[in-house]
């Protein structure tokens, strides 16, 4: 097996990002979308996450585009400036071997480096054991949990809430009060 690059996103990418996250769309209760975007939309949204100066990273293996992750910001209010929701998503027939990992690990580093403070993880599912584990690894701790908060492939769906401070965390006042990545 070849090593993984982890690397920014390109807009080369976004087809087998669309491919990838619309077999989790239409078969897992990890993402609450219900049918797949389009590649114009995906294409807006990971501008979106580019134009506001955050991560948008993929994991390519001999070639092939295996996974990805971004940040986008937590909530659109000022006051929420220094936190970030993040988002992973790993083709299943490569889950398990770690990718999911060094992407979370590298989206971390990165979003660190930017001057965010608190990374958020709203997972879909109590039973993705997957993903709530590999946050729990990588140092989030659970702080909530949704019951019945969405309805997707005929039952009621809950959300798991994790968090991690990312560098100081709360520990101390941000030097610049400016939104991270604009500062």
């Amino acid at each position: 097996m070849s090593a993984a690059h982890i690397r920014n996103a390109e807009i080369g990418d976004l087809s087998a990002v669309l491919t990838l996250y619309a077999h989790h769309v239409e078969n897992s209760l990890g993402t609450f979308e219900e049918i797949a975007p389009t590649l114009e939309e995906m294409t807006r949204r990971w501008r979106a996450v580019i134009d506001a100066g955050l991560p948008y990273l993929a994991c390519e293996v001999d070639g092939k585009v295996l996974g990805y992750c971004y940040a986008g910001l937590y909530r659109p209010r000022h006051a929420y400036r220094f936190s970030v929701e993040d988002s992973v998503y790993v083709s299943p027939d490569h889950a398990r071997r770690g990718y999911g990992r060094l992407l979370l690990s590298e989206l971390i580093d990165r979003c660190t480096l930017l001057g965010y403070r608190q990374m958020i993880a709203v997972i879909g599912n109590s039973g993705n054991a997957s993903s709530i584990g590999l946050h729990g690894a990588l140092g989030f701790a659970k702080v909530g949990c949704f019951p019945s908060v969405g309805f997707k492939q005929d039952r009621w769906v809950d959300i798991v809430l994790m968090q991690r401070a990312l560098g100081d965390g709360d520990a101390t006042p941000p030097a610049d009060r400016k939104t991270p990545a604009m500062a």
